[in-house]
């Protein structure tokens, strides 16, 4: 067995101590971590969300393609660990303003992050790494020893009001996109309606229903991880193609409004599509009462730290932009101080753990069966758990697998192939639609 083996093991096995009572007590021994790696090399391991930051792509000398000291994935921390694919996530965050101001802002910072993500694929690590634009390219290139990149959008808030957007997002790559983050956009409702009960659109706005029907026609993947759940059903009524929920829990074992109910969970299944079950600490393992306690002493502690630096923006985006611009040493600095911030348990309660989250993939799999179920990290936007902090540490997840009884299949199916096959769909449903065009 080699080093890095024993290495991601014990993690697993400190991990495994703390588990729930909801899953088999089987500590791994030697054969089955044996079989957990062999199982792991074997299958394409694809995780659905992972955040970036378009400075980490421009630098000659340190990029992602290097082991970069301040994320969670880069392409060394792939190889390392075993992870074969990736959505890099072009993401923008939600703004009050539904103007043509504020969509030509967010618009020019989508552009950014695509173009980070093309020229990493295509100029900086050609070689090691392929950008996939369909479900065979990318196991093409996995085939090829390279490791898969894909592009998510999430938030259709930078389409603005001009649909042929949708258009020249999927002519970048983009292969899913949500029509809202945290907020309602000009395209739907956001789950961040619970909070105050105030909605915007009732679930989809015209120009919304219009996007399903476009992302059906070029072959977009609808993701519903943000909107909220009348969007998310509406959409399910809507789509004529599977959808899938790329960074989502399990709304019975957290009550969060990030996460599906059973009801939705439901929906998922009888509309074929995939839900990507996240890695997200708060949405693994929560208490409603302390998490809004704790939320608040991260926000202040936050804001503190933003004083301490002189950043003196709130607004997501601009907050982003003045932490980039800091001379390198103060930046990395500031960095290593929003880590500790965001990672930090006040309440004393253990974080989450592997074994915690694969509670939320058993849930699934028993309610709608094995062909709905995949992974995401939310790495570089949050997420991770103990045992799964870094994309090194991905092998973690496969053991887990194994300990609780799944077979090569069935994990090939979680860890990528039910992704694919919903992506297929896609297509084809997009083929069709060409066709009858024609």
């Amino acid at each position: 067995m080699t080093s890095r083996a024993l290495i991601t093991a014990s993690i697993l096995l400190v991990a495994c101590a703390r588990q729930s009572a909801l899953t088999p007590q089987t500590t791994p021994d030697a054969a089955m971590i044996a079989r957990a790696r062999a199982i792991h090399e074997r299958v394409l391991v694809i995780d659905t969300h992972v955040d970036i930051n378009p400075a980490n792509f421009r630098s000659d000398t340190l990029n992602y393609a290097s082991r970069l000291p301040r994320t969670q994935v880069d392409l060394a921390k792939m190889e390392e660990g075993g992870l074969d694919a990736a959505f890099l996530i072009v993401y923008v965050g939600q703004t009050p303003e539904l103007d043509s101001a504020a969509f030509a802002r967010a618009n020019a910072q989508a552009l950014e992050k695509f173009a980070a993500v093309h020229l990493f694929a295509e100029q900086i690590a050609p070689r090691r790494v392929g950008l996939a634009t369909t479900a065979a390219e990318a196991r093409a290139i996995y085939a090829s020893g390279r490791k898969v990149v894909f592009i998510g959008v999430e938030n259709g808030f930078p389409i603005g009001a001009d649909i042929t957007n949708v258009r020249k997002f999927y002519e970048l790559g983009g292969r899913y996109m949500s029509l809202a983050h945290n907020g309602h956009s000009q395209l739907s409702d956001s789950n961040t309606g619970e909070r105050d009960g105030v909605w915007r659109w009732n679930g989809l706005s015209p120009l919304g229903r219009r996007v399903i029907a476009e992302m059906n026609r070029l072959g977009m993947m609808i993701d519903i991880s943000h909107p909220s759940k009348v969007s998310m059903m509406q959409t399910v009524g809507l789509t004529k193609a599977p959808i899938l929920a790329s960074h989502s829990g399990v709304r019975a074992i957290c009550n969060h409004s990030r996460n599906l109910d059973d009801e939705q969970i439901r929906a998922m299944g009888q509309n074929g599509g995939v839900i990507q079950l996240v890695a997200f600490n708060r949405y693994v393992k929560c208490d409603p009462k302390k998490d809004a306690v704790q939320s608040q002493i991260r926000a202040d502690a936050l804001a503190a730290l933003r004083a301490e630096f002189g950043v003196t923006a709130t607004a997501q985006p601009e907050v982003r932009a003045r932490i980039d611009a800091l001379p390198t040493e103060r930046k990395n600095a500031y960095l290593a101080k929003q880590e500790e911030i965001i990672s930090r348990r006040t309440l004393g309660d253990a974080p989450a753990n592997v074994a915690d989250y694969v509670n939320h993939i058993d849930y699934v799999v028993k309610m709608i069966g094995i062909d709905h179920a995949g992974i995401s990290s939310d790495f570089d936007g949050g997420g991770g758990v103990d045992g799964w902090r870094n994309a090194t540490e991905t092998f973690n997840v496969t053991l887990e697998l194994v300990r609780r009884g799944y077979t090569e299949e069935q994990i090939a199916k979680i860890w990528g192939g039910n992704l694919l096959r919903v992506l297929e769909q896609v297509e084809r449903v997009a083929a069709s639609s060409a066709a009858v065009m024609r």
